[in-house]
């Protein structure tokens, strides 16, 4: 690895993230910064998605260049941070020049977090400024974070049963091209550890202390709860430091949705709007292929989706208890530590 290397989305050359963490209420955002520019791509999975500026990645689009990823909690009113986003490019000089301006280009999704604190409370447009002047290419914080911040996993049976989500992000270097990613995990489903298959976080059992297995729980036939469309939803950035054509960027994105599915079991449901950003800054001169780059990808936010679980604190309101993996973990140790 090199010298510098992090394990974070910020080892990819050309790449810098900022958070806002709202302090009224459990919401944020995050932005995922490329000062010189960018080529995108975009694959949405889930079935109930908030984005922004996803149809002009399509590579029969023109418009070639990003300059920003918005990754947002507050469901679609948390899509007002990109006006934010995109004022602070242009005090900076960056963005598509279209002769009387310049114009950033920032594509963006939003997670559900509502149903956590105020919901009239979520991220705009001074929320999308503040991510961008905290962004820096150092290691950026994980867990309840950003656009992590009142990020929940493992809701299919109820909130009451659900535990802590967040942000993670991981980095994968072969042959001195990195492909890194940016993960806000908010998934129905549970999340596991894919080098382990140990669960980290997800449904917990009536007496809150362990985790049911969501997926052996709906093949015995137990049925789910009547579960709120849109309220939940897993959202990230790929980005490799590689060049990638647009086409190449899209397929980039559909790898990293892999690693979602090794990472987060059910994933891409009904009930999430799971969706990812590829981003090629083409900042190294060589490049493994896009194969490669798909196995990079894939590990990269399957690493990236555990990480967050594990950086993620608990969350209490009022008689809310949404227990992160390390609380859960505390609770079964007890016992041992008292005999």
């Amino acid at each position: 690895m090199p010298p510098s290397f992090s394990n974070s989305i910020t080892d990819v050359r050309g790449i810098e993230v900022g958070h806002f963490t709202e302090p009224r209420r459990p919401t944020g955002c995050s932005v995922v910064l490329v000062r010189e520019g960018a080529v995108g791509g975009v694959d949405v999975r889930g079935a109930a998605p908030g984005t922004r500026e996803t149809d002009l990645l399509d590579p029969a689009n023109m418009v070639n260049t990003v300059h920003a990823v918005l990754l947002s909690g507050g469901s679609a009113f948390g899509l007002d941070a990109a006006g934010g986003v995109m004022r602070w490019l242009e005090e900076q000089g960056i963005g598509l020049d279209v002769g009387t301006a310049r114009v950033p280009i920032v594509p963006g999704a939003v997670l559900f977090d509502l149903h956590v604190g105020d919901s009239r409370i979520r991220p705009d447009a001074a929320a999308g400024y503040a991510a961008c002047q905290a962004a820096t290419s150092a290691l950026p914080a994980q867990g309840s974070v950003g656009a992590g911040t009142g990020a929940c996993v493992g809701k299919m049976f109820g909130m009451e049963h659900a535990m802590k989500g967040g942000i993670g992000t991981a980095s994968v270097c072969v042959d001195g091209v990195t492909v890194g990613a940016l993960i806000a995990v908010n998934a129905l489903g549970d999340v596991v550890d894919t080098d382990t298959g140990q669960l980290l976080a997800g449904a917990r059992t009536a007496d809150g202390q362990t985790m049911r297995n969501t997926s052996r729980t709906l093949l015995a036939g137990i049925p789910p709860l009547s579960i709120l469309a849109g309220a939940n939803t897993t959202i990230g950035v790929v980005a490799t430091d590689a060049s990638l054509t647009k086409a190449q960027a899209q397929r980039l994105a559909g790898a990293g949705h892999d690693g979602l599915a090794r990472a987060i079991h059910p994933v891409h449901t009904l009930y999430d709007g799971d969706t990812l950003f590829a981003l090629g800054t083409g900042q190294v001169a060589h490049s493994p292929g896009l194969n490669v780059l798909a196995v990079m990808a894939t590990e990269a936010v399957a690493l990236a989706c555990a990480n967050a679980m594990r950086a993620a604190e608990g969350l209490r309101l009022g008689d809310l208890w949404l227990p992160s993996a390390s609380d859960l973990a505390s609770l079964r140790a007890a016992p041992t530590q008292r005999a």
